[in-house]
């Protein structure tokens, strides 16, 4: 898929406006990601991270770069522009949002918001090591390949919940960055 294909079929394509939900008791705080594409010419990247094993939520995951929302953030979009800034190097100004997906409960108690953007190809990436292990790109193609998502339902706390899965070479990609992909792959067909 080129850019403009994705550009025109993301335009195309309403929002979902569902939202995934866990049971939580609570107030959930809000946090944004950014899902970052790069196109290489040839094709589209997604840019994912690999979080810190020091980290106390979600440590060793793949994930978008994002965060919680601080003060001095006015909205979501800064929120994801500023995070990925901080976890990735790329600055806001390099940063090209052309939507966004609904927002997801996430069991950690935060209601998260990803944003589509695009990013420079080539650019090169200067990771914070505290909160990011490792970046790397992965084919947009192979999450809009339906054959590679995975899911599995688990019982918690009485509640029964899809739990998404999207293994790529050596990374388990899965929960709500596994949702996020498949409900873009979705949006997208």
């Amino acid at each position: 898929m080129t850019k403009d294909e994705f550009l025109l079929k993301y335009s195309l394509n309403k929002r979902s406006d569902s939202l995934h939900k866990y049971q939580h008791h609570k107030p959930l705080k809000e946090a944004a990601v950014l899902i970052p594409l790069v196109d290489d010419g040839d094709q589209l990247n997604v840019v994912l991270t690999k979080r810190s094993l020091n980290l106390r939520h979600h440590a060793g995951q793949i994930s978008f770069p994002g965060g919680k929302v601080e003060k001095t953030d006015t909205n979501l979009i800064d929120t994801a522009s500023r995070e990925t800034f901080e976890e990735i190097g790329v600055p806001p100004e390099f940063i090209n949002i052309v939507g966004s997906l609904h927002s997801y409960q996430v069991i950690s108690g935060f209601i998260v918001t990803p944003y589509i953007a695009f990013i420079p190809n080539g650019y090169e990436f200067i990771k914070d090591t505290n909160e990011v292990s490792e970046i790397f790109q992965v084919p947009l193609k192979y999450f809009l390949d339906t054959s590679n998502h995975i899911a599995i339902n688990v019982q918690r706390k009485g509640f029964s919940h899809h739990v998404h899965f999207m293994p790529y070479k050596q990374h388990n990609i899965w929960g709500a960055t596994a949702s996020m992909l498949k409900d873009l792959a979705i949006h997208l067909s």
